[in-house]
């Protein structure tokens, strides 16, 4: 029988032929679909079992850790002791609905980040029945064939049948800081992990080069499986916000208690009821404290990212949507993100002329031309030879299923494919007869890369073809191909050479060089003593929207800087196409210029620059530090292995959704549908989730501010208490949460996008927000107060009768209080707060609520209710909103937020 998994050193001790002989695949066809099938039924999906999210059960506990329900659980214990049954029941009550509301909110949260999780979905390219296809990596069994290149994350534990200069970072299991080079060579069974050169691991990036290998093991049976049994579930870190909120709450806790300590210890100085005031004290604890604010601010930020996964931006961190408001620098690449990304060729540039490539982007049908007159590119001897090379010099495959074409593999290499196509050219048959026998990777250093093949129709030797940036091929050229043959390349030819491809990039087209040379064997250095072949001019057409979307980053305060590995002069063109610099005014720094230790003036130059080119991995870091050190805050895109240090760095790393799973992993957003503007529309999420957290924060304080002024200034006064502790709990846990709740969702102001970037280190309540609160506590707390005082004076009430009405105006001033909370540019009747479904649904509800608190039986004892008659309603109704009328008001002269 077929194992299902093959340990590492086991495979690593066979040879090649044990390894396809011993998981019985083809090494030409893979696996077929059938037995691929039959594997994933016995060996489980390829999947690490991810730490589980808290039960219900443990949701449900949770409610009951805090201090303040601890404390009113004491108080209700209290209660029963002393034979006051019912205010006991009602406090356990009142705990009871706390631990239901927050149960359901978190709950909802857990549910969204489990939705938000399954968004995100890895890929591997295997070999199934011949054909080259991209199946998701939880499908990936023992057996499979899958291809690995630079920038790849390994899908399951592979052994190597094919190494192509391949390098693995495994410091994710082994601690070695710097890649490995792997190789096919069989080990001894005894080589440990770290020496495991003809093994690559599960979860680990390829760095460098190009290999295949066969699945040996998948899932939990994988290296980082076995390891992630060993691993204890750690306590999820909460975000900074999370955490300011936290803090917030404690300093309040300590505040209030004294507070309540306070007005307890004055109460019973005048004669007070101790069992009253003890309750009134833990009364105003809790309604000081917005126990529901961290869980408020969890659903704000997990339903924003859900808002922005339905705009394809996929957020992996709640911290990050905090940090997305404050972005004022996006630095973006070009290729795909500026521009559509489905490259062309639409001509050759030859010794003997241009020759133009007609057809579809990805159809294999097409025409070349010279001149205006069609040609057959197989008779054309420089055209031939520039065609074959651009087919074998890749790693790219073109292969069509019912007439659609399945690219795979990078845009310019993938146009290089269907060029060949077009001249008949497939890839696969001319392996056939010139198999491949090495290839030197693409490395960003010399800017070329190298197949080597063998010609059995040559004497055995080996034929190399090499593509490349024009300047570097050329610098590594001594010969040039004519229609004649070959000759010496003169230093006139260089200059024509470097005069067309300036030409060519300055209308916007990518510029490859093509060259080739014959070798004795595959070991002899491949850059050398080239001959020139000539040019392929491809283009990437800017996007259509992407002009708007840098107008709104401009009017958003968000500067956009392109930094490219292409050449300036093709960087400059689509700078000015796409509105990002003014073309030959644009601000353009080279690579090279962002040296180790700049002077004051060449930083300056650099962080004013809007496109720099030739740009490698290590300077885009160096560039994101210069535009930090200023006090920006950097949104980085990449899709490459090489970007993934940059996407680290950056203050929010935007992956691009047709990227590697490297990038996608190190970035803090994915755009899933690749297009630039979902930045914006992250950015306006971000930025208007961090006013609802504010909005509703103000909200809240001020309520509960209003509550402790009321009940502390009659305490202080020796007068009757205006509220009653139940009454207070009522309030606090039942009615406030919703109101606040409903800000928290909001879809914000329309003009968010139009206003500049928070400053991030902007706290998320300032002293102006502060002030808010007090004064909105202060007229909340006056209304209720002077309905006490008249309810006594001018409609003759007392007791139980009185204490309701300024109950009734209590609740009714909080429920109008929401409508305070529009900015203070919007209009008093159409604005974000007015315009909020959940808002008017949230007072259709608490409205409900406040005639249940007073003529539901058993909930009306329980507060101590009693029915007013339509004179006190109207007191009521006429005192509660002038805390609004009064803070529109002030509202309106730019005293209050």
């Amino acid at each position: 029988m077929i194992p299902d998994s093959l340990s590492r050193r086991e495979a690593g001790a066979m040879t090649v032929d044990q390894i396809y002989d011993g998981l019985e695949v083809s090494p030409d066809d893979g696996l077929s679909g059938g037995e691929a099938e039959l594997r994933l039924g016995r060996a489980g999906a390829n999947e690490i079992r991810q730490r589980r999210d808290r039960t219900a059960l443990q949701i449900l506990g949770d409610q009951f850790k805090s201090v303040i329900i601890l404390l009113l659980a004491a108080a209700g214990a209290a209660a029963l002791v002393i034979g006051e049954t019912v205010e006991g029941a009602a406090v356990f009550a009142v705990i009871a609905v706390n631990a239901v509301i927050g149960f359901f909110t978190e709950m909802r949260a857990v549910r969204s980040m489990q939705a938000l999780r399954r968004l995100g979905r890895a890929t591997a390219t295997v070999r199934r029945d011949g054909r080259t296809m991209k199946i998701p990596a939880s499908r990936v069994v023992p057996g499979d064939l899958a291809l690995l290149n630079s920038g790849d994350l390994v899908p399951a534990d592979m052994r190597l049948v094919e190494a192509n200069r391949l390098q693995a970072d495994e410091a994710a299991l082994t601690g070695e800081s710097v890649p490995v080079s792997k190789h096919v060579e069989p080990l001894s069974d005894e080589a440990a992990l770290a020496e495991q050169g003809n093994v690559v691991f599960k979860g680990t990036p390829i760095t460098r080069g190009s290999g295949r290998g066969v699945v040996i093991a998948t899932g939990m049976e994988t290296e980082i499986g076995h390891i992630s049994r060993l691993v204890e579930e750690a306590e999820e870190e909460k975000t900074p916000l999370e955490q300011r909120l936290n803090s917030l709450a404690r300093k309040l806790l300590w505040l209030t208690l004294g507070i309540a300590a306070a007005v307890a210890a004055v109460g019973v100085a005048v004669g007070r009821d101790l069992l009253l005031m003890v309750e009134t004290s833990i009364a105003l604890a809790v309604a000081s404290v917005p126990e529901g604010l961290p869980i408020t601010a969890t659903i704000a930020l997990a339903r924003g990212m859900k808002r922005m996964a339905d705009r394809n931006a996929l957020v992996t961190e709640l911290s990050t949507v905090e940090t997305l408001g404050s972005t004022n620098i996006v630095c973006t690449d070009k290729t795909g993100t500026l521009t559509e990304g489905r490259m062309s060729v639409r001509s050759y540039e030859l010794a003997g002329g241009s020759v133009e490539v007609r057809g579809g982007v990805l159809s294999s049908q097409g025409e070349f031309r010279r001149d205006g007159e069609p040609i057959d590119p197989r008779e054309s001897g420089p055209l031939s030879e520039a065609l074959v090379i651009g087919v074998l010099c890749s790693n790219a495959s073109v292969s069509f299923a019912d007439g659609e074409p399945d690219p795979v593999g990078e845009p310019i290499e993938v146009a290089l494919q269907i060029a060949g196509l077009k001249a008949g050219y497939e890839r696969e048959e001319l392996l056939d007869n010139l198999p491949e026998q090495r290839e030197v990777a693409f490395d960003p250093g010399v800017k070329m890369m190298a197949t080597y093949h063998a010609r059995a129709d040559d004497g055995g030797g080996l034929w190399m073809a090499v593509k490349g940036a024009p300047e570097a091929v050329l610098e590594a050229c001594t010969r040039i191909r004519t229609d004649g043959g070959t000759r010496s390349l003169e230093p006139r030819d260089r200059e024509r050479w470097d005069r067309r491809n300036r030409e060519m990039a300055r209308e916007g087209m990518r510029v490859l060089a093509l060259a080739s040379k014959t070798a004795e064997d595959a070991s002899e250095e491949p850059y050398e003593g080239l001959t020139f072949v000539g040019l392929a001019a491809l283009l990437d057409p800017p996007r259509k929207d992407v002009r708007g979307v840098i107008d709104t980053c401009r009017r958003a305060g968000i500067r956009v800087v392109m930094a490219t590995g292409d050449q300036e002069l093709t960087a400059r063109k689509v700078a000015e196409v796409v509105g990002i610099s003014g073309g030959d005014d644009a601000r353009v720094i080279r690579g090279d210029e962002l040296g180790d230790d700049p002077d004051a003036g060449s930083r300056k130059r650099i962080v004013e620059a809007n496109v720099l080119t030739r740009v490698s991995p290590e300077q885009k870091l160096v560039l994101i530090q210069m535009h930090q050190d200023g006090g920006n805050v950097v949104a980085m895109t990449g899709d490459g292995v090489n970007d993934a240090p940059a996407l680290k760095k950056a203050d929010i790393g935007v992956a691009m959704g047709r990227g590697t799973q490297v990038a996608r992993d190190a970035a803090d957003m994915v755009l899933q549908d690749n297009v630039l503007g979902t930045i914006i529309v992250a950015v306006e999420q971000g930025r208007i989730i961090f006013q609802n957290i504010r909005s509703f924060m103000t909200y809240l304080l001020s309520s509960n501010v209003g509550t402790i002024l009321t009940v502390g200034i009659a305490a202080l006064l020796n007068a009757p208490l205006p509220l009653l502790p139940l009454q207070i709990l009522f309030l606090n846990v039942v009615v406030d949460v919703f109101p606040a709740l409903a800000l928290g969702v909001g879809e914000g102001d329309e003009d968010v996008i139009e206003r500049p970037p928070r400053d991030p280190r902007t706290p998320v309540m300032e002293a102006r927000h502060w002030r808010s609160v007090s004064l909105y506590g202060l007229l909340i707390a006056a209304a209720v107060l002077a309905a006490f005082l008249l309810a006594h004076r001018a409609l003759g009430l007392a007791g139980d009768a009185a204490v309701t009405i300024s109950f009734l105006t209590l609740m009714l001033a909080k429920l109008w209080h929401v409508f305070n909370m529009r900015g203070k540019e919007q209009s008093a009747l159409l604005n974000a707060v007015t315009g909020n479904p959940f808002v008017w649904a949230s007072l259709g509800l608490c409205a409900v609520l406040i005639l249940a608190a007073v003529y539901l039986p058993g909930l009306s004892e329980v507060l101590r209710t009693v029915r007013p008659d339509p004179s006190g309603w109207g007191l009521a109704l006429g005192l509660s909103v002038v805390p609004l009328a009064v803070g529109q008001a002030l509202k309106g002269v730019g005293w209050l937020e």
